[in-house]
């Protein structure tokens, strides 16, 4: 959490009024010769002394005149007493969002990384607010539940049944991907022409990989993030515009490369098929429009991974021997894993047989 460190709040702090009452008695001025001689109403003395209103800069030069007492010395007690009270009103409103912050996976976004290790609940209500830039369970549920932000998040998560994970794994990539500055500025053009590349990173798999698709992804002006998943937040990856570049955010949620492939080229399938506005989650239930834009997207994701016309050409030669996966692997630039992921699907193998095929990944 983002706060100022040996940062003296004191227990208590008196109202400017109390130091006001005892200088008129040490004077021996009486409350209505002091609002003369000061030109203020009596009634406005009485309400400072009582604590009931604040010493104006025009008040404090007043009283400079009458008490000898620096107009800086009546603002300076003002102040204190103001940030004294706002934090008193703060500490309070903390306590009573603690029923909000618990709401979240806590102890893993503490794992993690993402907040601080906190032992007080009051320090993890705030830590939280922190992280998601917030100053209030209203002004989280405004923005994540309540769309009123549609510019920058056009699909709520009211609908979801972890709005509170989910929203949280969300904010992560927005966190990391401030930190990242792309190299240029997205180019429709440049991603299809990397599209190859990728492609055949994606057939060789080589050890770091992830990095390179990175690179890649970075050449056109996409950021490209890992972020684990949060236990509650079952999602396989996600797509999203931040100023004007997009960002894939993707957890390697099932760790089989054939899975990681699919829906890395899904979520490419979205940045050039579908608008900036729409935040695309994958594993959630969406509305029927959005439904078609997730087929859209899984028809591209299949086109990179095996077209339709080569694993036509795959069933029709009826051959399903590991020697003739890797060299349909190889004749159609993909990994051996996609073609038995396939075959698997369309019930043409076995889900067990050639498992020794399916890479895990692990990009912890």
């Amino acid at each position: 959490m983002a706060t100022r460190k040996n940062q003296f709040i004191p227990s208590i702090v008196f109202h400017p009024g109390r130091t006001l009452a005892e200088k008129l008695e040490e004077m021996g001025m009486g409350v209505k010769e002091f609002a003369l001689r000061s030109t203020k109403p009596e009634k406005t003395i009485i309400a400072v002394i009582k604590g009931d209103s604040s010493i104006t800069p025009d008040m404090a030069v007043a009283f400079e005149s009458v008490t000898r007492i620096p107009a800086h010395f009546w603002m300076n007690e003002q102040r204190s007493y103001d940030e004294f009270i706002a934090h008193e009103k703060r500490a309070a409103f903390i306590t009573e969002s603690i029923y909000w912050a618990n709401l979240f996976p806590l102890a893993d976004m503490i794992r993690k990384g993402w907040l601080p290790a906190c032992k007080k609940a009051e320090e993890k209500v705030a830590s939280l607010f922190t992280f998601f830039g917030v100053s209030s369970p209203k002004a989280w549920e405004d923005y994540y539940l309540n769309q009123q932000l549609k510019v920058a998040f056009r699909i709520s998560l009211a609908g979801t049944k972890e709005a509170y994970a989910i929203s949280a794994w969300l904010r992560e990539g927005e966190l990391q991907t401030a930190l990242q500055q792309p190299k240029t500025i997205f180019s429709d053009k440049k991603l299809r022409e990397l599209l190859p590349a990728m492609k055949s990173l994606m057939a060789t798999q080589p050890e770091g990989f992830f990095k390179s698709l990175q690179k890649l992804c970075a050449e056109a002006g996409i950021k490209l993030l890992y972020i684990p998943q949060l236990p509650k937040a079952p999602i396989s990856g996600a797509t999203r515009w931040i100023n004007e570049t997009p960002l894939i955010q993707l957890t390697n949620r099932y760790k089989r490369n054939d899975i990681f492939w699919f829906s890395f080229f899904h979520e490419i399938g979205h940045i050039l098929l579908h608008g900036k506005k729409d935040i695309f989650l994958e594993d959630i239930e969406y509305t029927d429009k959005q439904m078609e834009k997730e087929r859209e997207a899984d028809n591209f994701a299949e086109r990179m991974l095996l077209t339709k016309s080569e694993t036509n050409e795959i069933l029709g030669l009826k051959e399903y021997s590991e020697t003739a996966i890797k060299f349909y692997a190889k004749k159609f630039n993909t990994h051996p894993a996609i073609i038995v992921g396939k075959l698997q699907h369309l019930k043409v193998l076995q889900y067990w047989e050639y498992k020794e095929f399916i890479e895990k990944i692990d990009l912890n």
